[in-house]
């Protein structure tokens, strides 16, 4: 299946293959003259299913065996460990409409997954962004990173997101499940124009056609925060999970970058070094350089401690209730409605969609009567 600059999106071993693909592909995509978006498929599978109960791994891969204990806060303190995006988008999805991954073999663009997929029986472009480290391959730059990290934006996967946002515009809804840190900036990827794909993501979702449902499932930091916003399109519904994370930089990097001096300040007030402190002020020669040693050894045990402590700090205020306060959601939800709450979104999206168009069309004819 090639778009319009023939570039290949699914991989066929043969011609009878690649006609099923192509069929496939329409059952996501064709719109039937006159409508506006593809019709919807019947579904058995229940809307209000509660995707906790679908399995991650039986083995406990990544430490989950169920979705929901991504979401619980016993079992994933602080959102920060990795697990399978494939394994929460097939939770989400209709169970009897198997998905197809676009892109799928796009080189150095793993960190992001594209799906047509069937939500509610809804054709979506689903979107998920891999929350596990993956391997690179080939060659590895020495300026670049060794693996493509967790939750992290590449060029080439940006690239990609990108190109599934617009592929989908005008033609169906894009639902985006979100575990973003936002986006690379090693020198590596900086020289393979990150920022220009970075913002080719915001150009995508400001010039995109109708509903776009953008759900934060674990952290939502840096760039990301400010491409995937309801203030670039009126139609993207922005919402996050219970007990998740979203600001505009993530507690670590704004306790080692933003508030530096003040992690300084603390560790070299903590009680700790107040007695070597006075030791040094007294002692002298070989002494003096022993205790100076330790002093050095010991702060950096505190200020790392006083690290983790403002940047728990940090995201103890910049939770996701703060986020909603503010603006930049739209609403908080409980892991038992994921489902629901998507496949909600996407039908008032089309819904707001379609009268929209009801009303340009209107629009269209008065002024054509006004000027005949």
């Amino acid at each position: 299946i090639m778009g319009v600059n023939g570039q290949a999106q699914y991989w066929a071993k043969d011609i009878n293959e690649a006609c099923q693909i192509l069929f496939r592909h329409y059952e996501h995509t064709y719109i039937a003259p006159g409508e506006r978006f593809p019709r919807r498929a019947a579904s058995d599978d229940p809307i209000d299913r509660d995707v906790r109960d679908y399995p991650h791994d039986e083995n406990g891969g990544e430490g989950f065996k169920r979705v929901g204990e991504i979401f619980s806060e016993d079992t994933n303190s602080g959102r920060k460990r990795s697990f399978q995006i494939r394994k929460v988008m097939t939770a989400v999805a209709d169970q009897d409409h198997e998905p197809m991954e676009r892109w799928a073999g796009m080189r150095a663009a793993e960190t992001v997954v594209v799906w047509d997929a069937h939500l509610g029986g809804y054709p979506v472009c689903l979107i998920g962004i891999e929350s596990k480290p993956v391997p690179r391959l080939g060659f590895v730059p020495a300026d670049g990173p060794d693996q493509w990290c967790a939750g992290t934006l590449f060029p080439q996967s940006s690239k990609k997101a990108a190109r599934a946002i617009n592929a989908a515009s005008n033609n169906r809804p894009v639902v985006i499940l979100a575990n973003l840190s936002g986006f690379d900036g090693s020198p590596e990827s900086m020289r393979r124009l990150q920022l220009e794909y970075g913002a080719e993501i915001g150009r995508a979702v400001v010039n995109f056609k109708g509903p776009i449902v953008f759900c934060v499932i674990s952290r939502y930091h840096g760039g990301a925060y400010v491409v995937f916003s309801h203030a670039l399109n009126e139609n993207l519904e922005a919402a996050a999970l219970e007990g998740t994370y979203a600001s505009v930089i993530g507690g670590a990097p704004a306790a080692a970058v933003v508030f530096a001096s003040e992690v300084d300040a603390r560790a070299r007030k903590d009680d700790r070094l107040k007695a070597l402190n006075d030791a040094l002020a007294k002692a002298e020669g070989v002494e003096k350089g022993r205790l100076r040693a330790q002093w050095e050894e010991l702060f950096k045990v505190v200020h790392s401690e006083k690290l983790g402590e403002l940047a728990a700090e940090f995201d103890r205020v910049h939770s996701v209730q703060r986020a909603l306060e503010v603006g930049a959601l739209h609403r908080i939800i409980p892991g038992l409605k994921l489902r629901p709450y998507l496949i909600d979104a996407v039908e008032r999206g089309i819904r707001k969609t379609e009268e929209s168009r009801v009303e340009d069309r209107q629009a269209e004819e008065a002024a054509v009567a006004e000027a005949a």
